[in-house]
């Protein structure tokens, strides 16, 4: 029920920023229920625990995706995302899980983990209950031309500390704008340190980045900051654990009883528009 309301209320947010239509708020009412069914289906009973932090439904809608869009997913990970886009998006829509060139990163394990997507993706899919769908991966040194100046939007949901420490932010959002269309959008939820965090801190090897830091890095690749929320922010997140980001659920680190009412971690959540 509580993804439900989240999704009606978040969606009807964005109805009472544009002019008010009746056709407007019929289209967002059946979107914000589309999503709604989307969090309550049983592929996602493994993920649902995790919503009250990270907000899926307010984060979508602030990120102005909507059914029908073709949207690059960049590190797809385990899927967490996964789950909720691509039935989301629908027969209309286009979901690319996108992880980075890993011609560029300077960790081996890495490169393993996150090359070759395009192979591993449609088993993951499968795993997944998605083997249905259109959805495909591919790294950002595959991308065709299909894909230039075609993608609504892109969104690096949790991972701009590991593009940072892998050598692989700069060809990221370089290739990222490259595949947005003139209007496109970038949507970033990032784990967010203290604004006098030191620099060896906020590296990107405890997880935890300065959100100016984060803007300026991401304006200085062609983008304009266009938004900022506090739909994923965690007050009670300290962001100074000795080991980072992997003391907090669902990693869990040391810290396991110190930090078990907590919640998960203190984030950021950017909108940038593509800059001409």
């Amino acid at each position: 029920m509580r993804s439900i309301l989240a999704a009606t209320a978040a969606f009807a947010a964005l109805t009472l920023a544009a002019p008010a239509a009746a056709n407007n708020h019929m289209e967002t009412t059946a979107t914000a229920a589309t999503l709604a069914g989307v969090l309550a289906d049983a592929r996602r009973d493994g993920d649902r625990a995790r919503d009250q932090y990270r907000n899926p439904a307010e984060t979508l809608a602030f990120f102005k995706v909507e059914p029908g869009m073709t949207v690059a997913d960049v590190v797809p990970g385990g899927g967490w995302y996964t789950r909720v886009l691509v039935p989301y998006l629908g027969a209309d829509g286009r979901y690319i899980g996108l992880n980075p060139d890993m011609r560029t990163s300077n960790n081996e394990r890495m490169a393993g983990a996150w090359g070759g997507l395009a192979d591993k993706f449609p088993a993951q899919l499968a795993e997944w209950g998605l083997a249905d769908s259109s959805a495909s991966g591919i790294n950002l040194d595959q991308a065709g031309d299909d894909t230039a100046g075609a993608i609504d939007r892109v969104l690096i949901i949790r991972e701009m500390h590991n593009l940072h420490r892998f050598n692989l932010i700069h060809s990221t959002l370089v290739g990222a704008r490259k595949m947005l269309k003139d209007d496109g959008l970038l949507g970033i939820v990032q784990h967010r340190a203290s604004e006098t965090a030191s620099a060896d801190y906020t590296d990107g090897s405890k997880g935890y980045l300065r959100q100016k830091d984060v803007v300026a890095l991401v304006e200085a690749h062609g983008f304009e900051l266009v938004g900022s929320s506090e739909i994923n922010a965690n007050a009670r997140d300290t962001a100074d654990h000795e080991s980072g980001v992997w003391e907090m659920p669902p990693s869990w680190g040391s810290k396991k009883a110190e930090l078990k009412d907590v919640g998960e971690s203190d984030r950021m959540t950017l909108l940038f528009r593509k800059r001409a």
